[in-house]
């Protein structure tokens, strides 16, 4: 399994758009074909951390997601309501497998 933790780090007036922008990437991106998790997270303490939690069942597959018409535009607009680039750090899912 092919699993990335993306850290973003979002302007503090855009925390609810990006919070609704995600939300529909979200929606869009469980529904596709090698997506395995697609968790959204929110900082208790920092509430413009946020941490996207994907997992595909291969890095193909993960990449395929980084060409999807929903993707696309929620990088065009959520890159506005950033703090500062966001990280995206590739991890290999051990368990579950599959």
């Amino acid at each position: 399994m092919h699993v990335t933790l993306v850290h973003v780090m979002v302007i503090p007036e855009q925390v609810a758009a990006f919070i609704e922008a995600t939300r529909r990437n979200h929606e869009n991106s469980v529904q596709e074909k090698g997506n395995r998790r697609f968790d959204v997270l929110q900082d208790p303490a920092d509430p413009t951390h946020f941490i996207l939690y994907e997992a595909y069942a291969s890095a193909a597959d993960a990449a395929a997601h980084k060409e999807t018409a929903h993707y696309l535009q929620w990088r065009d607009t959520v890159a506005p309501m950033m703090a500062k680039p966001r990280q995206g750090i590739p991890f290999n899912g051990l368990f579950p497998q599959g």
